[in-house]
C-alpha cells in the first residue's frame, strides 16, 4: 500500500450541488499518478482511501485540467464529522492499494 499525507485547502465547486474539493499539491499528485498509471477508472479517476482527522472514506480522484493536479472530493459527511468548511486547510491522507 503506498500512503501519502499532505495539507490543502478545502474549495466549493462553482456550479449546482455546492460539491467541496480539495486540489492535491501538485508534487503530491505527480507522485500519486505515477504510482497508478495504467489503472485510471472512467473520466480519469482512481479509486483511493482518503482519511481527514479520524474519518476514512472510499472515494476517487479526478484530474484537474486547469491545475494538471488531482481533485479529492470532500463528502458532507466527512467535513460535518471533522468540523471543516471551506477554506480550512486539514491534513488529510490518501491511502491506494496496488
Amino acid at each position: 500500500m503506498l500512503r501519502y499525507e499532505m495539507r490543502a485547502g478545502i474549495w466549493v465547486y462553482p456550479g449546482k450541488g455546492g460539491w467541496h474539493f480539495v486540489t492535491l499539491p501538485t508534487d503530491a499528485a505527480a507522485r500519486i499518478k505515477a504510482a497508478m498509471a495504467g489503472l485510471a477508472r472512467p473520466w480519469g479517476s482512481l479509486g483511493v482511501t482518503a482519511s481527514i482527522g479520524k474519518t476514512r472514506w472510499q472515494t476517487s480522484l479526478f484530474p484537474d485540467k486547469t491545475t494538471g493536479s488531482l481533485l479529492l472530493p470532500v463528502k458532507a459527511s466527512v467535513r460535518q464529522r471533522e468540523h471543516l468548511k471551506a477554506g480550512d486547510e486539514p491534513t488529510l491522507t490518501i491511502e491506494i492499494e496496488l
